[in-house]
């Protein structure tokens, strides 16, 4: 059941020019409902695979047997505390889920639109005055997704570079270049909580140190652990959405002049586009010896559920491998199943959907600059670079 597959090193996965990550793991398919990568995590360690996306729902919603405390952050400076919500089991998930669901509700999600769709209409303003192409990452997703994030947990736009930076190196760095970043942001989290409790304004790190679980205030470790994964999950995912979206339109000049001529399809392909690029490996450790669908796991194996696979699987979509802009009841992954699934996927989906409307709105027509090629990687999180759109 061993099989030479990793979302790190396997083809497609190491930077590619003009790469197709999302199509090279479909491959799996063509094999085993589960199997065993010898490495596919960043520290190198080996996880079972599970290819189908019912497999995968089975899985994310049987916390007692598949528990998601793993401590991804922590682990990288030798310590074990939780990411939170993200890395709590019930029943304590949902007393925490419970506590931060309310701040990013569809109700809190529709208050913030008119800043996101301000700041999305600045930023392609600016883009489109000064030339005829841009490095769509670095000139619009990034500084669009992360400006987001600032006001969110209220801070300014000053600290954007270097916050994006931290992001970077742990996300997408080496082993010499994860643990510092680590260090950093950690500091950073409780040296804003430190200050808050001070001096309380009215945003999240404020209602965070405030907010009381059980009757009690959070201890330093939960608040730490709130806040790197808000400052982690803000830093990369949309961003990265955002460049594949754009990188298909570029692509595919049939499907950018259908959502131009008929902007009200733009949420429907929305989805489809998640369904298709989506971007996270979910893993899961077991906390029991199971069988599971012939597959020996045994207590302390990593369960790997990548979203990416879940949504090529031809079980779940006809034609998975195709991209249909108007593909209805789209039951897609990108966001995860059961309690864990996504906080922030309504804030997501709203950024997500008001770039792509912005942008088509106020860009003509687009392509790939001639002479450059996107970057595609896969790993924990997948990602494109040196997007250069041209419209000249």
């Amino acid at each position: 059941m061993v099989r030479d597959f990793s979302l790190f090193t396997s083809p497609g996965m190491l930077p590619t020019a003009n790469g197709d990550p999302h199509a090279a793991v479909a491959c799996v398919h063509a094999g085993p409902p589960i199997f065993y990568s010898t490495s596919n995590t960043r520290d190198g360690r080996g996880t079972w695979v599970i290819t189908r996306a019912s497999d995968q729902r089975r899985v994310l919603q049987d916390t007692e047997t598949f528990s998601s405390h793993r401590s991804i952050f922590a682990s990288v400076l030798g310590e074990s505390w939780p990411m939170i919500p993200l890395e709590l089991d019930p029943p304590f998930h949902g007393v925490f889920r419970s506590l931060l669901n309310p701040l990013l509700s569809p109700k809190r999600v529709m208050a913030l639109e008119p800043a996101v769709r301000e700041r999305a209409i600045k930023l392609i303003d600016r883009i489109a005055a000064s030339g005829t192409s841009c490095d769509i990452m670095k000139d619009f997703a990034v500084p669009f997704a992360v400006n987001i994030f600032l006001r969110f947990i209220g801070l300014s736009d000053d600290g954007l570079e270097t916050f994006v930076g931290w992001a970077r190196d742990l996300l997408h760095g080496d082993k010499e270049q994860r643990p510092p970043a680590a260090r950093t942001i950690v500091a950073f989290i409780d040296e804003l909580a430190t200050e808050r409790r001070k001096e309380p304004v009215d945003d999240f790190m404020t209602f965070i140190v405030k907010a009381k679980v059980e009757g009690r205030l959070l201890s330093d470790e939960e608040v730490r652990g709130i806040g790197v994964l808000v400052f982690v999950a803000g830093l990369d995912t949309v961003s990265a959405a955002i460049c594949f979206d754009l990188a298909h339109l570029a692509r595919n000049p049939k499907d950018q002049e259908l959502l131009r001529s008929e902007p009200d399809r733009i949420a429907v392909a929305a989805e489809e586009l998640l369904r298709a690029y989506s971007t996270i490996q979910m893993i899961r450790v077991a906390t029991k010896d199971v069988d599971f669908k012939g597959a020996p796991i045994r207590k302390g194996d990593y369960v790997s559920c990548a979203t990416m696979i879940a949504n090529r699987d031809p079980a779940e979509f006809e034609y998975p491998n195709e991209i249909d802009l108007a593909r209805e009841d789209n039951r897609h992954a990108a966001f995860g199943y059961g309690p864990h699934r996504c906080l922030g996927s309504h804030l997501a989906r709203r950024e997500i959907v008001i770039g792509l409307e912005e942008w088509l709105a106020r860009i003509p027509a687009f392509r790939i600059k001639t002479g450059t090629e996107p970057i595609t990687f896969g790993g924990h999180v997948f990602g494109i670079e040196n997007l250069i759109l041209d419209w000249s």
